[in-house]
């Protein structure tokens, strides 16, 4: 291959250097971020003998390679020189104006939700050591330094939220991160919470500033970072270069912290009551219908990813009011689905599946209910359809007690403690509801049943071996078996949401969804490829097998983030050696789906590869 000729027929394919404002690449592909997609033409890029395919995907326009990329890539590099990462896009993405504000909210708060998760399960366990205390030796444990300074730990955070979320924001708006935290730590300076909380007016160079309180706040700061990203790239244009370190900053700060307190702080303010009210006055409505909406429908929008786009809700509340119950519902809906996993657990005959539903049962009881969802409910479909059901119901009872949590916490037994300061009528219900969500998924799916999958039938299912169990690698002119290197739900390759994969262009396989975080060598093989995010994974097996294993769609956006190597590239390692390990919570926190195709790159050199479960 010539790659300089390549890279050249590539880039001109694309609209040429002054099209392209970013390139990056992955395993299998070139990654453009294109300032106008119509100038590429996709036709001759596919006519190309060096290019698989051309994907358009997720805002990128990616021109699959192989494993020959990195040397395409280097000499495109070559090619376009260094690209302005600071220049605006010519065209925004394509997309309704209110998804790409959903989608620019979820981007957010999505990576603040881990230490949001762990402020709310520290606030439960004061709140049940609270009460254990109160009960049992009547002592009033809030009045001990120790107890002062957990809860200044679980309150830390929405205290401080603007300056957290506004080092989130100036990622996403591409500002300085550092002079968007100080903006925000200014709306949290002490001296001045104390003269925005009094009763004198206060002025600005003589204008009025509107007295509010922005400690705990969430939507001023986003539209200040928002605003402050267009004023920073005003004034690194109007700016001498010898200059820009120091007086960027400095404009930027005397520009912003006047204007957010003056227009954009309030605005922020109103628009987030607004927000609030708007959520109340459903609840007013009809709490127990919203409850039983969001009880019963949440994991089947946990399936399309769009409840995301709803968790802000719940934040805000947080933030606002310091309670919400948005959580509260959704809680009916993680029992619902551990109950139905639990219920086939209980119901079916097939060995591999209950223990895939006992393990599903005890992720969803606490708060992690992708592999009940995936691995079982959603497979079986009725399950699923009895989860919605109880959930819905439960769900409806905590709308009509009045329940509601005071943190913003994963559902689960261990995030209980977060409703008891309800009251009693509301903390029953929540318990009842969870109860009745659980217990309820579980009846049905034992008393109405499903249909099960026979151990016979299982064994011939399409894809690769679940089990990580010893199995004998056979090569015979046509067959070679290849245990699964990750444990998982399993999917046909062509119903994987990535088309390069799904058409089998890189090669014929399958794919599992993880319900372990590891990949671990199904044979004794050769690593002959390591990427260095630790998504994509290269194997020469000893039968003559050439394995690709990618870890996810999109997760080489990650650098690395969530993944651990365990062996290096050029290793030879035998069976069952772990490879990558993987934190599955932490990646999909952050947005990112975690399907794995497991395709034999050299298929085309057997006859064929069949795809076989072995239990």
């Amino acid at each position: 291959m010539n790659y300089q000729q390549v890279a050249q027929d590539i880039l001109n394919n694309v609209g040429g250097k002054e099209n392209v404002s970013g390139l990056t690449h992955c395993y299998t592909r070139l990654r453009f971020t294109l300032y106008d997609t119509e100038k590429a033409n996709k036709a001759n890029l596919e006519k190309m003998d060096e290019v698989i395919s051309v994907v358009e995907n997720s805002g990128q326009y990616q021109v699959v390679i192989g494993n020959k990329v990195a040397e395409v890539h280097d000499q495109i590099q070559l090619l376009l020189g260094d690209l302005n990462k600071t220049k605006e896009k010519k065209e925004e993405s394509k997309g309704s104006i209110g998804s790409r504000i959903l989608n620019t909210f979820t981007s957010i708060f999505i990576p603040i939700i881990p230490a949001i998760a762990a402020s709310g399960m520290l606030k439960g366990i004061l709140a049940l050591a609270v009460m254990i205390a109160a009960y049992y030796w009547n002592v009033d444990i809030k009045e001990y330094n120790t107890y002062q300074i957990l809860d200044a730990t679980s309150n830390a955070l929405f205290y401080f939220f603007p300056i957290m979320i506004g080092y989130v924001a100036a990622k996403v708006f591409k500002a300085n991160e550092l002079i968007a935290m100080v903006l925000a730590a200014t709306l949290c300076y002490p001296d001045l919470v104390e003269i925005m909380t009094g009763d004198a007016a206060v002025t600005f160079l003589g204008l009025p500033v509107t007295l509010a309180n922005y400690t705990s706040t969430v939507i001023p700061i986003i539209i200040a970072v928002f605003i402050m990203a267009y004023v920073q790239r005003f004034f690194e244009r109007i700016t001498p270069e010898v200059l820009k370190i120091i007086m960027v900053p400095t404009f930027t700060l005397l520009v912003m912290v006047p204007a957010t307190l003056i227009i954009f702080g309030p605005i922020g303010i109103h628009l987030g009551n607004f927000i609030n009210w708007l959520y109340y006055i459903i609840m007013d409505i009809s709490p127990t219908l919203l409850g039983a909406f969001i009880g019963g429908i949440w994991c089947v929008l946990v399936i399309f990813g769009a409840h995301k786009a709803i968790l802000p809700i719940g934040i805000n509340d947080v933030a606002q009011t310091g309670q919400q119950n948005l959580l509260a519902f959704a809680g009916a809906a993680n029992f619902s689905q551990a109950g139905a996993a639990a219920g086939v657990f209980l119901k079916t005959k097939n060995k591999k599946l209950k223990t895939l539903s006992a393990t599903a049962t005890v992720t969803a009881l606490f708060g992690i209910t992708e592999p009940a969802i995936y691995g079982v409910n959603l497979r079986l479909k009725k399950p699923m359809i009895y989860a919605v059901i109880s959930g819905a119901i439960g769900g409806g009872l905590m709308g009509w007690g009045g329940s509601y949590g005071t943190a913003f916490a994963n559902q689960g037994f261990l995030t209980i403690p977060v409703y008891i300061e309800a009251g009693t009528k509301a903390f029953l219900c929540y318990i009842i509801g969870i109860a009745i969500a659980f217990f309820g998924a579980a009846a049905m799916t034992m008393l109405f049943g499903f249909k099960d999958i026979p151990e016979e039938e299982d064994a011939t299912d399409e894809g690769f071996d679940e089990s990580n169990e010893d199995t004998p690698n056979t090569v015979t002119d046509t067959e070679v078996t290849i245990p699964s290197p990750v444990q998982g739900k399993l999917i046909p390759l062509s119903e994987v949401k990535d088309e390069v994969f799904a058409s089998g262009a890189l090669g014929e396989g399958a794919a599992v969804y993880p319900i372990a975080g590891e990949v671990v060598a199904p044979a004794d093989c050769k690593v002959s490829v390591l990427y260095p995010t630790l998504h994509a994974i290269g194997l020469q097996l000893e039968n003559g097998a050439e394995l690709l294993i990618h870890i996810g769609f999109n997760t080489v956006e990650l650098n690395g983030e969530g993944f651990e190597a365990h062996v290096n590239a050029g290793d030879e390692i035998s069976k069952g050696t772990k490879i990558v390990s993987f934190n599955i919570e932490e990646i999909e926190a952050k947005g990112y789906d975690l399907t794995t195709p497991m395709v034999v790159t050299n298929s085309s050199q057997f006859q064929g590869v069949s795809i076989v479960e072995s239990n």
